[in-house]
C-alpha cells in the first residue's frame, strides 16, 4: 500500500439488532499517525463502530459495510485465524475498566510477558525483561516493582498504562481506545492522556479515540465525528467543529462544557497532536 492509502477506511457501515439499526451509514478514515475521536452519548453507536474494526461485534448483531478496510485489506471478508494477525499485531486495543480484560491470578508482569512469548517468540527471560521495559516506557514508577504485582493491588490509572503496554507490545500500526480514561479521577485521566500523545509522537502510532466526553476528545484528536442515535451527524478537524458547530447537537455538547475549559481548547491552545 502507498503512504497515502487511509490506515483505517470504514464506509457505509450498518449494524443491526433484530432488523433494527443501531449504527446507520457510518463513514470513518483514519491515516497514518492520525488521531481521530468519536463523540457522543452512550448508545449512540461509537463503541460498536470501533468494534467493527476490531471484528468483535456480538453474533446477535448483523453488520454490513460498503467498504471495511485496514491498511488495504478487507476485513469484511477475513477468517478468524486471519483476523488474528490484524488484532493485536496491527490494530491495539484498550478498553474502561482495564481490570476486566487483566487475569487477577497473575501478576501484571507474566501477563505482558505471556503476550510476548506467544506473538513474538522470545524467551521468558527476554519476554520478562522486555514486559518491565514496556511499563517503564509508559512512565510507571518502579516498573520492576509493578510487574510483580496483581492486578487488585494496582490503581485504576496503573492498570490503564498495564493494558495500553499490552495493547502496543507488538508495535501496532493504530490504537483503538474506547472510553479508556472514564472511571478515572481527572488528575490520573490527564496522566494517560498525556501517555497517549507521547505514545503518538514517539512511534507514529495512529490513535481511534472514543469518549463521551468532548473535552477529553479535543484534547487527543485532531479530528472529531459526532454521533447520535447511531448516526454521524457532525465531522471535521477539532478546531473547527469546536469553533463553528453546525449541528444542535453538537453545539448542545460545546455549551455544556463552557464552563469546564473548552474555551481554551477551541482557541487552539491545547489540542495534543
Amino acid at each position: 500500500m502507498t503512504a497515502t492509502t487511509p490506515l483505517l477506511e470504514i464506509a457505509g457501515l450498518r449494524i443491526s439488532a433484530a432488523g433494527r439499526p443501531v449504527v446507520n451509514g457510518v463513514d470513518l478514515v483514519v491515516g497514518r499517525g492520525e488521531s481521530v475521536g468519536i463523540v457522543g452519548e452512550s448508545g449512540s453507536g461509537k463503541s460498536l463502530t470501533c468494534r467493527a474494526a476490531l471484528g468483535i461485534v456480538p453474533d446477535t448483531l448483523t453488520v454490513s459495510a460498503d467498504r471495511l478496510a485496514f491498511d488495504g485489506i478487507d476485513l469484511a471478508g477475513l477468517s478468524e485465524r486471519r483476523w488474528r494477525a490484524v488484532r493485536g499485531g496491527r490494530i491495539g486495543a484498550v478498553f474502561q475498566d482495564p481490570a476486566s480484560y487483566l487475569n487477577p491470578s497473575l501478576t501484571v508482569g507474566r501477563q505482558l510477558a505471556e503476550v510476548l512469548r506467544v506473538k513474538t517468540q522470545r524467551s521468558r527471560a527476554d519476554a520478562r525483561r522486555e514486559a518491565v521495559d514496556a511499563l517503564d516506557r509508559l512512565g510507571l514508577r518502579d516498573p520492576a516493582r509493578v510487574a510483580t504485582r496483581y492486578p487488585h493491588e494496582l490503581s485504576g490509572g496503573m492498570l490503564q498504562r498495564v493494558l495500553i503496554a499490552i495493547a502496543i507490545i507488538e508495535q501496532p500500526d493504530l490504537l483503538i481506545a474506547d472510553e479508556p480514561t472514564t472511571a478515572l479521577d481527572a488528575t490520573v485521566q490527564a496522566e494517560v492522556l498525556d501517555v497517549l500523545a507521547d505514545l503518538r509522537r514517539d512511534s507514529g502510532l495512529a490513535l481511534l479515540f472514543v469518549s463521551h466526553d468532548l473535552a477529553v476528545v479535543a484534547q487527543v484528536c485532531e479530528r472529531i465525528l459526532v454521533m447520535k442515535d447511531g448516526v454521524v451527524v457532525e465531522s471535521g478537524a477539532t478546531v473547527d467543529v469546536l469553533a463553528d458547530p453546525r449541528h444542535p447537537y453538537t453545539a448542545s455538547l460545546i455549551a455544556a462544557h463552557r464552563e469546564y475549559g473548552l474555551d481554551r481548547i477551541r482557541h487552539g491552545e491545547d489540542v495534543r497532536v
